[in-house]
């Protein structure tokens, strides 16, 4: 019988923990409250994010449609300010995501892989923002093997359209870089160096 108690408490207690995150949210002054499914929804749109944008597919188009119409992807060296607009609406988001003129780009020799971690998503005007870290893996071994690295991390926005939450704006922010007005204006990367 124990076990069960066990297990019935452990749902009562995640049943309550989600209550009170809708309690504390109804509370904010700043938007609507998120309910659980919003979170759930939100989490999701954030952890499938990586996957989409290491495997470009369908010529970009899956990784624009994370975003809103008229959704933007910015640059930042500070959190919570100082960004730079790189991509605007859905035809330079989809090129961002590594589409071409006709088809995906061809892959990088030795790719980069996103993970986006610890996400602390709240309420704001319009719908949710959040902040995540961002650790990335490159698939090349070297003296060093294979590295994780820390590359800052994101400032979201997100809108709730008629198929679901997507990003309203979404800014990389990395302190340790001097972010170009423009992403083709960017140095090489050395990563044994960094």
């Amino acid at each position: 019988m124990k076990p069960i108690l066990t297990v019935i408490a452990g749902a009562a207690l995640c049943a309550a923990l989600f209550a009170g995150i809708a309690v504390s949210q109804r509370s904010a002054q700043n938007g609507a409250p998120l309910t659980a499914q919003d979170y759930i929804d939100i989490r999701q749109l954030i952890e499938g994010y990586s996957q989409i944008l290491d495997n470009c597919t369908n010529n970009g188009n899956t990784y624009a449609d994370l975003f809103t119409a008229d959704a933007t992807f910015g640059v930042s060296s500070q959190w919570g300010s100082g960004v730079k607009i790189w991509f605007r609406g859905r035809e330079q988001l989809r090129t961002a995501g590594g589409g071409g003129q006709n088809a995906c780009r061809p892959p990088q020799q030795y790719p980069e892989y996103h993970i986006v971690i610890s996400p602390v998503i709240t309420t704001a005007p319009g719908g949710a923002k959040a902040t995540s870290t961002l650790l990335t893996i490159t698939n090349k071994t070297t003296k060093q093997g294979d590295l994780i690295h820390w590359e800052g991390g994101y400032e979201d926005t997100f809108e709730k359209v008629a198929n679901g939450w997507r990003f309203k704006s979404r800014v990389h922010v990395w302190p340790e870089i001097k972010w170009t007005d423009n992403p083709a204006d960017m140095p090489a990367r050395d990563l044994e160096k960094e």
